[in-house]
């Protein structure tokens, strides 16, 4: 058995330890980031001028749209080898939520409709759900005092 000294070991780690790219990935997450939001944006001006819908509904149409693709891809397996290249481009907007939600909901489904569902299903985002709704509650609070 070798016992090595605390400095050899972090040597150690610090030696096999991949190093980050951050430059690489930060032009990657905002270049995707980009585009997601370019796509978004076209996908909304589609909606508007081809069915004549309001803008905020087409607004809600692009997210159901978003939703609905970042769900399929998580349940096809191949978002997660996604947001592995492209990291906060795509787990930043609503797509990284929709991934959380169905990922949970993949793992679990097992377990049951109760036990594995319903008792996990805001396990990864439930978190995001809560601080969201304690943000916007404080946020209301300040608007009111300030603007009442």
């Amino acid at each position: 058995m070798i016992l090595l000294k605390k400095e050899e070991y972090l040597e150690l780690v610090n030696e096999v330890t991949p190093k980050e790219r951050r430059l690489s990935n930060s032009i990657n997450a905002f270049l995707v980031g980009g585009a997601l939001g370019f796509f978004g944006e076209a996908l909304k001006l589609f909606i508007i001028n081809q069915y004549q819908v309001p803008v905020r509904e087409a607004v809600n149409w692009v997210l159901v749209i978003f939703i609905f693709i970042a769900s399929l891809f998580t349940a096809l397996g191949f978002f997660d080898k996604i947001a592995g290249k492209f990291k906060a481009g795509v787990l930043v907007p609503i797509t990284g939520f929709a991934h959380a939600i169905t990922s949970a909901a993949m793992d679990y489904k097992s377990d049951g409709p109760i036990f594995g569902l319903g008792s996990n299903f805001f396990k990864l985002s439930g978190c995001v759900i809560i601080y969201g709704i304690l943000a916007a509650f404080i946020m209301t609070i300040i608007r009111v005092i300030l603007y009442a």
